[in-house]
């Protein structure tokens, strides 16, 4: 079966309801399935509440859910299921939300998780992810923004994809800002992985992947980076998928 993918940079555009802009894409995605219950995993969620990291998570399916049931989905998240490997394997389809990467990454790897999402995925299990659940889907964790509040065991994801993303992606220079910009880290990681592209993935815009085709859906450009040439600006609707 191919591979169905949903990846999505942003959750939430400035001044807008959460999961707004990409409700329509990820209603059509879900649609097209005929699923109705999709697996939420919530892990790099870890500061939407005061009492802590569990009450994080709870706190992240119900804003998720409240979204989902609008769109006629129902969420459940794996952090309440006694056997998360098992929960993947029974799963109709799966989201990975964003949050904080490192910790995302070290959840899924200490719950043994990655290997099990991978084959399902790559067996059809429809596949949504935003921010951090977009990066996991990618050989490696290197081109996160975050912040690594905690160790992974590795930085190795879910390769199911064979290029990297950022996202977020901006080009903005701060005025009197003395560090690097987006693009200089990206260079710098270029730099060291010279054998791989790395997606610029702005926000208000999503990857759509089926089998071997991949299209940028939006309303901004993406900015493609590979070592040894200059970056490149493809429009949306643009058949990207040489990338795969």
């Amino acid at each position: 079966m191919k591979m169905r993918l949903l990846l999505i940079s942003n959750s939430t555009n400035y001044g807008e309801d959460y999961l707004e802009w990409p409700r329509q894409y990820i209603k059509d995605f879900l649609n097209k399935t005929g699923i109705k219950r999709v697996l939420f995993v919530p892990y790099a969620g870890v500061a939407l509440s005061d009492e802590g990291v569990e009450a994080s998570y709870e706190a992240y399916e119900e804003r998720v859910n409240g979204v989902f049931n609008e769109l006629g989905f129902e969420v459940y998240s794996i952090h309440r299921e006694k056997d998360p490997v098992q929960s993947v394997k029974d799963a109709l389809a799966i989201i990975v939300g964003g949050g904080n990467t490192f910790h995302l990454v070290y959840m899924l790897h200490k719950l043994r998780l990655m290997k099990v999402i991978k084959e399902m995925v790559e067996n059809g299990l429809p596949f949504i992810g935003w921010s951090a659940g977009a990066n996991v889907a990618c050989p490696t964790m290197r081109t996160t923004n975050d912040m690594p509040i905690i160790e992974p065991k590795s930085l190795n994801c879910l390769n199911l994809v064979h290029f990297q993303i950022n996202p977020h992606y901006i080009d903005a220079t701060l005025e009197g800002h003395g560090g690097e910009t987006r693009e200089q880290r990206l260079e710098e990681f270029l730099v060291i992985n010279n054998n791989i592209y790395v997606a610029g993935l702005r926000e208000g815009t999503l990857l759509s992947i089926e089998g071997d085709k991949i299209e940028l859906m939006g309303k901004k450009p993406m900015r493609l980076f590979k070592d040894g040439s200059s970056p490149k600006e493809f429009p949306p609707g643009k058949d990207i998928s040489f990338l795969m």
